[in-house]
């Protein structure tokens, strides 16, 4: 009997150990710490209490969310956001809570964007300097004439207007290394007049002279030019080995009639639009004068024949010694317009 009592005594007290040790393990490991919520919803009162200030919260967030700046450029360079503080519950039941004044704050400003400089319109000169370059053709270096246009092709534009003929004629005058100068207009009344005259002083860049200096138009200008070029400096290579120096004229502008006779129509030596040429002056010295030749001049007779028949293919009207005797010291060309585009070479 006392061997059982013993034995049932040492049984519980393992068990009692067994038991402690259990829940010594279980307290370790954190299962006897159980969270237990806020508040309590058991009741109705504690449920209407939880109800408004739920609502307070979410009153409070629209009103702070409308205080935000609207443009996302002031988001992003504005501070940041206040976060949003929960109000306690546990002062629910002792006060009621007010829904709280909302506070408009004015969007800051966005940053001023720095405006660019304002551009100043480019005007040209009145007058634009010379070039320091003698031989540059086109314009000379020296102005004789006070109110020359200086370079009308460089500017674009021109003082008198000039229509986009005058100004491609100009430009191929250039190409050609023409040496010339604006004028004023010329107006003398009926057909003489010059609405765009150059003053023309020599070819090929300088190195052809022409002398004096002659009143023409434009494209009465480009023809002779082209005929120097393409026929004159070849023609006195051929037959005397030599360049041309100076081309002498006998008249380019003048208001007067065919001849200079009364009651003759116009010459086209008023309109600029003709030139007389006397004399060519070689760069060996040698002179050639526009003239009957002699009976043993072979070479002088040769270039006046070729250069008569050769000039026909850049003027509409050529005439020289053996024509009359008004053209018997000189060739006389010029661009006048027929109706039938006949050309006179005699």
């Amino acid at each position: 009997m006392s061997c059982a009592l013993s034995s049932a005594v040492r049984l519980k007290r393992l068990s009692t150990i067994l038991l402690l040790s259990v829940s010594t393990t279980l307290s370790g490991c954190g299962m006897d710490e159980v969270r237990r919520p806020m508040a309590d919803v058991g009741s109705g009162s504690d449920t209407a209490i939880a109800s408004r200030s739920l609502a307070n919260e979410e009153n409070q967030v629209a009103v702070e969310t409308q205080t935000l700046p609207s443009s996302g450029m002031d988001q992003m360079s504005g501070p940041p956001p206040d976060v949003i503080s929960v109000p306690d519950t546990s002062q629910a039941a002792s006060e009621p809570i007010e829904p709280a004044t909302p506070t408009l704050q004015p969007p800051e400003a966005a940053p001023e964007i720095p405006r660019l400089g304002e551009t100043k319109p480019y005007s040209l000169p009145e007058m634009e300097p010379p070039s320091d370059d003698d031989k540059s053709y086109g314009y000379l270096k020296n102005y004789s004439y006070p109110n020359a246009i200086r370079d009308p092709i460089a500017r674009g534009e021109s003082v008198l207007g000039m229509s986009g003929g005058e100004m491609a004629c100009r430009t191929e005058l250039k190409k050609l290394g023409v040496v010339f100068q604006e004028k004023p207009p010329i107006n003398d009344g009926g057909a003489c007049r010059i609405d765009h005259p150059l003053a023309v002083s020599g070819f090929a860049s300088g190195n052809i002279k022409l002398k004096p200096t002659a009143t023409l138009n434009c494209q009465m200008t480009l023809a002779l030019a082209r005929w120097v070029k393409g026929d004159l400096s070849p023609s006195t290579r051929l037959r005397y080995l030599s360049g041309i120096n100076t081309i002498h004229q006998a008249s380019s502008y003048s208001c007067r009639t065919m001849s200079s006779q009364r009651g003759r129509p116009m010459s086209e030596h008023a309109r600029g639009n003709a030139l007389d040429i006397a004399k060519i002056t070689l760069n060996n010295g040698r002179e050639i004068e526009v003239e009957r030749p002699g009976l043993f001049s072979f070479r002088q007779r040769g270039l006046l024949n070729t250069v008569r028949s050769d000039a026909c293919d850049y003027f509409t009207t050529v005439l020289g010694p053996g024509y009359d005797r008004f053209h018997s010291t000189h060739f006389h060309f010029d661009l006048m317009q027929r109706r039938s585009g006949h050309r006179a070479c005699r």
